[in-house]
Formats: structure tokens, sequence, C-alpha cells
């Protein structure tokens, strides 16, 4: 027995390093495009103007040195080996950060949230010992907890970089095509190169958004070998000129040569750092796409492969520039240069495709970055297609998609050189760094509970080397460095705009809420009638009946006999079990038939289609009614906290199979009941020739008379149709409201209303069934 179990373990044990295998090469072609094509550019930015290139060697060291431990403590040791633990159950980026700290620190400005939520698994899984009350942790949680201001400056240091992270995307396919084609400079003259470089690299980047919106899923298998080819190619380019050129290239690799360095060089020196930033660039994709992979997968890719590959072709450029000290062109500085003549052309091919996978990971990057936003009520509502059902991830957003092709082909043809393209990724890159350094400190501290020393010293090492290169990026304003300040500041106005007016917004519902007493009293008075169906009043209410609905009922009166309240919202969770999808509730009476449903989503959650929702949320209200919940009395709308008490969590019909199900009759056959002994209980209405509804439940328990008729009056309303009945509001300040804040209601909130997606078409509802009432929102 003792043996079989040990070859049992041994079995899963070669399974489970095998799939981490599999992980760490497929991370190859989604995480590390954009690093491992850095090569192309870094020795060309940092020699464009600020340091000369002479016989000494001391440049090409000190720039050799810079960039070997540039990787080292950055990627290396403060990615790999610290941040990668900061995960959110699996999931990275600067949302994770941003989400662990609103779940162990009440920072969280999500105006819907609930206490309910905090009981989510996902929640509180990774939530360990609170700190003493009397540590400079606890201190800092109550400041921060204490203080509305620093939640919102919290809340715009992670705008800022996923702001950041936007202009990243705009400018890595810009820079990485463009300097993948700028081989060709090496066959043309230099008053020649430039009419064919910029035209290509246009077209391809025209192509490969054109293509976005097919998914990376067919072709994603392809990346994984251009980049693992790439590097190969770039390792052994390397090891050729440090053996043909340079065999003692490798004692750049001493810090001694960073001081003489900037010894010599001073100014020109920290100015060049702008250009020799770039080696990291792509070192974030490492944490922020974390949840396609895992931890070990990204680390062992990092440090067996790509790690050594870049020190290698760094080395190797150096070793060639070394010995070349005079060049017929200075733009022939860059990474072509170095590669033997023969092999230029097919090395220009693999870079091209190499540089189009870096562009495919930023673009898609930018797509989850603005999903999240999105899903946190920080960006205007836009369409979001999910271009695979089995790939996790694999999202397209048409607006955003079209802006940045015209926001990327604009710097291209704008800049058209890898100088002042360099400078502008630069300061995103380093930004975000600087960011994610930021909040990283605090997770230290307020999530990992750990000494504020260490807190400090992760703060002080990382950011003292960030802001280094972040005042040298900036000191490039004027040479390009202002293209992200200026992306991020549109984009940072829009989503501070879109979520000031969307927390007045909601605001206002609070404030205007009626109570169920109000529908009731006022029914026999405006003289309501129930017609038949279900109606599904979305709201972003948790409790209390909308005003919107109340304005909809005092000018049509009636509803239907089903009356379902939806709130669909975010939690700062990247993921919702589906055993803990729904919320659910009785508002007022029970044989009033009025529900309230809230259904949660994660900030990486897909939102399913219409028929499987309402399949799902009618389910789930029958699943509530066969536990025999009763529900709330006919006062306990106006109570939120009896309200939260008495939502029962459900799942989705796929994760309780033992519960209620729904089938139409045309679906159902003897087998699919199978041996769980169900019993159905149907109603099928004469008067249209509609199909029949089931409701499968289990024989026990048993259900009283008062749940039997609950549920026959559910099948009925559903075999009778859905219909969505939706806000659509036009927000306008008080009388006598401030000049500021009449722009930003009445001017940006207002735009931004226009011109982004219907609430209906944003939750993926049938147009046909939908209902829109409008009403003026004085905030």
């Amino acid at each position: 027995m003792d043996l079989e179990t040990g070859f049992y373990q041994n079995r899963l044990k070669k399974e489970s390093w095998r799939t981490i295998l599999t992980l760490a090469y497929q991370s190859l072609g989604v995480v590390y495009g954009d690093l491992s094509t850095s090569p192309l550019y870094v020795y060309t930015s940092t020699f464009a103007e600020d340091i000369e290139h002479t016989e000494t060697n001391e440049e090409v060291y000190g720039v050799l040195s810079f960039i070997f431990w540039t990787l080292t403590l950055i990627p290396l040791l403060k990615y790999v080996f610290i941040v990668l633990k900061a995960d959110d159950n699996g999931e990275g980026g600067t949302f994770a950060l941003y989400s662990l700290l609103c779940r162990h620190v009440k920072v969280n400005l999500l105006p819907s949230s609930q206490l309910a939520d905090e009981e989510l698994s996902t929640y509180k899984k990774d939530i360990s010992t609170s700190p003493l009350q009397n540590t400079f942790g606890a201190k800092l949680k109550s400041t921060l907890e204490g203080y509305r201001v620093l939640q919102k400056f919290l809340l715009v240091l992670s705008l800022l970089g996923a702001c950041m992270v936007i202009g990243d995307g705009i400018l890595t396919p810009a820079i990485s095509v463009f300097s993948a084609i700028s081989g060709a400079e090496l066959s043309l003259g230099k008053d020649h190169h430039l009419y064919i470089e910029v035209p290509v690299a246009c077209i391809i980047l025209i192509a490969l958004f054109a293509l976005q919106h097919y998914g990376t899923h067919r072709v994603g298998f392809l990346f994984a070998p251009v980049v693992v080819t790439w590097l190969l190619c770039i390792s052994a380019i390397g090891i050729y000129n440090i053996i043909h050129w340079n065999p003692t290239v490798y004692r750049a690799l001493s810090p001694f040569y960073v001081y003489k360095f900037l010894k010599k060089t001073q100014k020109g020196g920290w100015m060049s750092l702008g250009g020799i930033l770039l080696c990291i660039t792509g070192s974030e994709a490492m944490f922020a796409d974390l949840g396609h992979f895992s931890q070990l997968s990204i680390k062992m890719a990092f440090t067996f492969m790509v790690y050594p590959s870049l020190v290698l072709a760094y080395m190797g450029q150096a070793a060639y520039l070394s010995r070349h000290h005079v060049m017929e062109n200075d733009y022939q500085i860059g990474f072509y240069v170095s590669v033997p003549q023969k092999l230029r052309w097919p090395v220009l091919v693999i870079a091209v495709l190499a540089a189009i996978v870096a562009s495919q990971a930023a673009i898609t990057g930018t797509f989850s970055i603005i999903k999240q936003c999105s899903a946190l009520g920080c960006f205007p509502r836009v369409k979001i297609v999910h271009t695979s059902s089995k790939i996790h991830g694999q999202i397209y957003i048409p607006e955003i998609n079209w802006t940045l092709m015209i926001l990327c082909l604009a710097v291209t043809v704008g800049f058209r050189d890898t100088k002042r393209l360099g400078n502008a990724a630069g300061l995103a890159v380093i930004t975000v760094m600087l960011v994610s350094t930021c909040l990283m400190s605090l997770v230290i501290v307020l999530c990992w509970h750990q000494n504020v020393l260490l807190a400090i010293c992760f703060g002080i090492f990382f950011g003292t080397i960030e802001a280094l290169y972040f005042s040298a990026s900036l000191m490039k304003f004027f040479e390009g460095a202002w293209v992200p300040i200026a992306i991020s500041f549109i984009f940072m106005m829009v989503m501070c705009i879109w979520h000031y007016g969307s927390l007045k917004k909601y605001e206002f519902d609070v404030q205007n809420k009626v109570s169920i007493d109000w529908l009731l009293s006022a029914g026999p008075t405006l003289g309501i009638v129930r017609i038949r169906g279900i109606g599904l009043i979305y709201t972003e209410l948790v409790s209390g009946i909308p005003a919107i609905f109340s304005h909809f009922v005092t000018n049509f009166p009636a509803f239907h006999q089903v009356l379902v309240f939806i709130c669909v919202k975010s939690v700062p969770v990247p993921r919702v079990r589906h055993e803990e999808r729904f919320l659910v509730g009785h508002i007022g009476p029970r044989d009033q038939h009025i529900y309230r449903c809230i259904v949660r989503y994660g900030y990486r959650d897909a939102h399913k289609d219409d028929l499987q929702f309402e399949n799902d949320l009618v389910c789930s209200i029958a699943e509530f009614i066969r536990t025999g919940k009763t529900g709330l009395d006919g006062n306990a709308g106006e109570d939120l906290s009896k309200d939260l008490e008495d939502l029962t969590v459900l799942g989705t019909p796929s994760t309780h199979i033992s519960g209620v199900q729904l089938r139409e009759d045309n679906e159902v056959s003897s087998e699919s009941v199978g041996s769980s002994k169900l019993r159905a209980m149907h109603t099928t209405l004469i008067t249209k020739p509609k199909k029949r509804v089931r409701f499968f439940i289990p024989e026990t328990p048993k259900i009283d008379g008062g749940a039997r008729e609950e549920l026959r009056e559910l099948m009925e309303a559903r075999e009778s149709g859905i219909a969505y009945i939706l806000g659509h509001s036009y927000v306008r300040t008080k009388r006598g409201s401030s000049l500021f804040k009449k722009m930003v209601i009445n001017f940006g909130y207002d735009i931004l209303t226009k011109i982004s997606r219907p609430p209906a078409y944003a939750l993926t509802v049938p147009h046909a069934s939908t209902l829109e009432v409008g009403m003026v929102y004085h905030v």
C-alpha cells in the first residue's frame, strides 16, 4: 500500500512539474514579448545625444553595467522575489494591489459595498491575523479609514498607474514595430530609409489593430515559439560578439563601472538613464499577467530563459561597440549593426514577429485594465467582447482598439525616430513601477502585517532607483516624454469625471429611494394593476426602491406580477465563485411577489449573456422560495441592516444540480431527470401558444403550500416573458452649485454619458424587451 501511495504521489508530482513547465513555456509568448524586444532600441536611445561613444569604452562599459544591475534589481529582485507574492487570489497588477488594500483597510470607494461582500470566500481568503492595536500598521490603518482625502488619493494613485498602462499600450506597439523595421536603415541611405520604415511600420500597426476582433486564441500558439526563437537568436548573436570582438567585456558587470560612468559623464550620464531605463520595459507584465499563469512558471521562465538571454544580448552589443568607435552614421549604433551582415534580413524578420507579439501583449493588457476600471465604476460603459470561451482574459473592446490605433499611428508618424519614442515609453514604464512600489509598501504593512521598517526599506531602496530613472525621463519632457503625460491626463480626467458623476448619481438614488409601504399604499390610489410576466428593474441600490421606479408607476400605473429589483455590482475581488453569485431576498409581504436580487461580479469576471443570465436568475429566485425563507416584513425596506441579514446567498444552477432546475418543455426528456428523484411542477398558459416552463425541484425537503403557490406564480410569469426596465438618467447640478461642479457634471459627465454605451448594451439585455424610463437627477 505504501509503495502504491508513493508511486501515486510521484506521478502527481511529475504531472504538476509538467504543467509548470508548460505554463512557463506559454508565458514566454504572453508575458515577455515586450521585455525581450528591448535590445532593439536600448543602446540607440542611450547614445542618442547625451553621451558620446569614445575609445576609452568607459561609456559603453558603464551603460552595460547599468543595464545589468537594473535588470537584476528591478525585474529579478523586485518582481520575481517580492512583488509576485502580493497576488490577489492568483491575480496581479495595479488593481490587484489596490483590491488587497480595499479589503484589509476599508478604503473602498465603491458606493454599493455591503457587509455581505466580506463573507465571500475570495474576499477573506488571504486575510491573516490582524495587527496589534498599538502597532504602526494599526495606526496607519485607522488613519486611512478616518480620512476620506487619503482614500481618494489612493484611488487616484491606482488610476494613475492604470492610465500609464494605457499609455504604454499606445507606445509599446509604436516603438517595438518601428525599432524592428529600423534594420532596413543599414541597407538604405539615411535620407531614404524613413520613407520605407514609417509606411511599413504603419501598415503593420494597422493590420495588427484591425485583426484584434478575431482574438489571439487562433494564433496564440505561435507567440511562445516566436519569442523563444528571438531569445535564442539574440543569445547566439551575443555569444558570437563576445567571443569574436571582446571576451573581457564581462568585467563591465562590476558596479564599479557605474561609478566610473557617472563620474565621467555627470549630467549627460544622468540624462542617458532615460534610454537605459528601456531595458526593463515590460517588467510590469510579469505581475499584471499573473492570473494567466502561476508564480513559479513566471519565475522559472524569467530566471532560466529571459534573464540570461537579455544579459548575453546586451553584453554582445557592448562587445561589438567597444571595438567599433567610428560609425558612418550616428543612427547605426543600434541593434542591427552588431548582427553579422549575412544574418541581418533573417533576424529582421524574426524581430518584426517578436515586435508584433510584444505589441499584442500590450494591447491585450490595455483592454484588461480598461475592463477593470469600468468594473470599478471609473470608466464609461464600453462594449466588451470575449473572443474566446475557453481562454480566460481574451477580450476585445472596439472603442478602445480604434482609439489606440489612431494614437499609435499618430506618435509613429509624428516622432519617426526611436529616440523620442523611447523617451515617451520610458516615462510611462517607470511611472507604473513607482506606483507599484508605493502600493506594495502599503501592502507589506497593512496586508502582510510585517514590520514597518521592512516596508520603508523596500520603498526607499526600489523607490530611489526608480525615482532616479523617473527624473531622467522627466527631463526629456519636450523630447517626447510629454506624450504619456498628456495621454494619462486625458484618461485620468475621463476616469475622475465618470467616477464623480456616478457617485453623485448614486447618492441621489439613496436620498430619494422610497419604501415598499409607499408602493403598496399608493397602489389603490394610482389604480396600479399587475400584468403578466416578470419585470426586472435594474438599479444600483442594494436596499430600498429606486426613485426611477416610483417615477415609472406614477406615470404608468402598472407593473408585472413578479417584480425583481436587480443590482449588478462589482466587488473588490478578481472573481466571485458561482456558488456565491446571487443574493436573493423578499421585499415586502410574500404574497406581493417582489424580490431583490444582487448579482456580484469580480473585476476580472465575464458577464453572462442574456438567456443564460435569465435562467440563472429565475432559478435562483425559485431556489430561494424553496428554501423556505419568509423574507422581510412590510416595513423592512427602509432598514439596510435588516435587508442585508435576510438576503440569501445562492449559486447558479450549474453549481447546484440538486437545487431547482429550469427547462423548457421541448428540452426536457426522461433521461434528463436521471436517478435524482426530481418532481416536475409545471403550468401551461392556454391563452398564448408559448413553450411550457418546468421547475424541477427535489422531493425533500417538503415545501409548504405558500411556497408551492409562489413557485407556480413564478413559472407562469416566466412563461409570459421577461421585461427589462432601465433608467435613462439626465444628471444636472442643483441651483446654486459651484462653477466647477457645473462644468464637471453639466458638461463633462453629460458628454461622457452621451458617448458611452447605453445601460442596455453594457448589461447585454435584449433590446426588444427593454423599457427605458427617463428621469432628471439634480445632484
